[in-house]
């Protein structure tokens, strides 16, 4: 599908799953602008997006930079609670021919029922606040649009990294542990299967739904077909990191949830259940998204990036005595 080059205002822009979707938009020819605090040092934008400054979070620091501007699409990275939709409805009404929220796939029913899931699967996560407030916001845009015709999307992405965000429970502390020979804990028995998303394959996704009238009132999963097991998520991370057989122990997700508790909404309303996804209806309209890059490849790409940021290697030492407590736990049962 051909289309004209949009204006397009991402409010944050310069995150794990918003960059690459700035980058490929900038590639398509569009016209983009991105709003946020400008502290992003991973992550350069391309040199023909216009920067406007602002915290998200200070209505009137926004309404100063967006004062006068309309644009066709305003893609929204940064609303985590109702009430940020609530001002965004507000502020764009008017102004905007397309607003996508950014949901997450954690606001399906958890654990699911059906599998595969689908934009029709329930939303419901008694587990993670953060995926409720998530309904809460999409539930907001569909009274909007539904009684005054706000042109809403709502995009649930499922678990997209880059190079900078390790999906394991520990991040770094994980590899560090792995480096240094010690075991490493994997929720559960380590089988349950996890769709990992790259960021560049979400990009292709995300932008093309942008300006996409098929796509105005309507809701879209954006995520890929690979979904190895987090056995092989934390293997494939050892190997890259140079430790071809990192040692592995299996702990139940309520018992690591018990003794981390900042880990446990994440993994109890997330990570600790299997999700495959049916993206039929993505595809319909944006038939080149696929997945082209899986975790096995990507895990060495990470760990090239990390040892090049030598600063960027911060172990947890929270999770990492917590690690161990549940490491000594496990070989005590």
């Amino acid at each position: 599908m051909t289309r004209n080059p949009l204006d397009i205002l991402f409010l944050g822009g310069s995150g794990v799953i918003s960059a690459a979707s700035v980058h490929r938009a900038v590639a398509q020819g569009h016209r983009v602008a991105v709003l946020n605090r400008g502290r992003s040092t991973h992550r350069e934008l391309p040199a023909e997006v216009e920067q406007l400054t602002a915290d998200i979070s200070d209505d009137a620091a926004v309404d100063a930079v967006l004062e006068g501007r309309d644009f066709d699409v305003v893609a929204q990275f940064r609303a985590f609670t109702p009430d940020h939709v609530a001002r965004d409805i507000a502020r764009f009404t008017g102004r905007t021919g397309q607003y996508v929220f950014v949901s997450s796939a954690s606001a399906y029913q958890t654990p699911p029922a059906r599998l595969p899931v689908t934009e029709s699967t329930p939303l419901r996560n008694p587990f993670w606040q953060y995926s409720r407030d998530k309904i809460a916001g999409e539930d907001l845009l569909v009274r909007a649009h539904r009684e005054n015709a706000f042109p809403a999307t709502v995009v649930r992405p499922s678990h997209t990294y880059d190079r900078t965000l390790l999906p394991t429970l520990g991040g770094w502390t994980d590899v560090a542990r792995m480096r240094a020979g010690r075991p490493v804990v994997v929720p559960g028995d380590g089988t349950s299967l996890w769709t990992l998303t790259h960021t560049d394959d979400f990009a292709v996704g995300f932008v093309g739904l942008l300006g996409h009238p098929l796509a105005i009132g309507d809701t879209f999963q954006i995520m890929g077909t690979h979904a190895p097991t987090w056995n092989q998520v934390y293997t494939w991370l050892g190997q890259a990191a140079g430790v071809p057989d990192p040692e592995i122990v299996h702990v139940a997700s309520e018992t690591i949830a018990h003794v981390l508790p900042d880990v446990g909404p994440g993994l109890l309303g997330d990570k600790a259940h299997t999700m495959l996804f049916d993206c039929a209806k993505l595809q319909a309209l944006v038939p080149d998204f696929a997945t082209t890059v899986t975790y096995d490849q990507a895990a060495h790409e990470q760990i090239a990036w990390f040892d090049a940021h030598r600063a960027a290697q911060e172990v947890d030492p929270v999770l990492d005595a917590g690690f161990d407590r549940l490491v000594e736990h496990a070989g005590a049962i």
